[in-house]
């Protein structure tokens, strides 16, 4: 299917730029990607109260910009090789994680509000900027998630598969109980559904969102996620198109 689906990005994946959690920088993340075989990837480090390495003491715009070091100098690598590099991020709420696309350095640094909004809050923000919230692996059980929460009123679409619950390169979240759980909340809420692999390290597990034709920018990808207009899912092993997720029947 990816043979027709040929532009394959990763949606959801971490650097040791920003990330603590991560193993490898945005360099070499881009690098390996391309490698890989993906026309692109999104760079989402976890934010300020998710599990990140850049000190909080600095000022806002300096911690902002540090924050950013891993997109930027993987974008600059990206740009000299042909290959795309987006910006986004992974925003943290006391284990319930949301992925943000569609706002940029200059955009955080000029809303600081961000950093203490809330769920609601955080939804109104992004939106009044153009952008897109999806909730992250909405199911995933482990020791930093205290419990499942769901705000289906305060995202625009569901992370229906991430290939750290079921691809076999896989070292942790093994569980695809955890996806098919999030495909069920997207399908109740008739929601967008994004894929993403959620990697820190070079291993890359080949999971993502494939579509017939190349992303122009986050905002292309933005409209044709909430569109639902014609794109694969994949967890690196196995590829679904979202006319078939939706018309996929699951078991109660």
């Amino acid at each position: 299917m990816l043979t027709e689906y040929k532009y394959l990005y990763e949606t959801h994946m971490h650097t040791s730029n920003s990330s603590a959690c991560g193993s490898n920088t945005g360099v070499e993340m881009a690098k390996a990607a391309k490698e890989k075989g993906y026309a692109g990837i999104f760079i989402t480090d976890h934010n300020w109260y998710g599990n990140n390495c850049i000190n909080p003491n600095l000022e806002w715009k300096e911690w902002v910009h540090q924050f950013c070091e891993g997109y930027r100098l993987a974008k600059a690598w990206g740009d000299e090789n042909n290959f795309d590099v987006f910006f986004g991020y992974e925003a943290g709420y006391n284990g319930t994680e949301f992925l943000i696309y569609g706002v940029d350095e200059k955009w955080l640094v000029s809303h600081k509000e961000i950093k203490d909004a809330s769920v609601e809050e955080q939804y109104r923000l992004i939106h009044e900027a153009g952008g897109m919230v999806i909730h992250a692996h909405p199911y995933r059980e482990e020791d930093y998630i205290p419990e499942v929460r769901l705000f289906p009123e305060y995202v625009d679409g569901v992370e229906a598969i991430n290939a750290t619950h079921s691809n076999k390169l896989s070292k942790s979240h093994n569980n695809p109980n955890f996806d098919t759980l999030a495909i069920k909340y997207g399908k109740k809420y008739s929601f967008p559904m994004t894929a993403g692999s959620d990697v820190h390290s070079t291993t890359l597990f080949g999971g993502g969102v494939a579509f017939k034709t190349k992303l122009n920018s986050v905002k292309d990808y933005c409209e044709r996620i909430l569109s639902k207009r014609d794109y694969a899912l994949t967890n690196g092993e196995y590829t679904i198109t979202i006319e078939e997720l939706d018309n996929k029947q699951l078991s109660n």
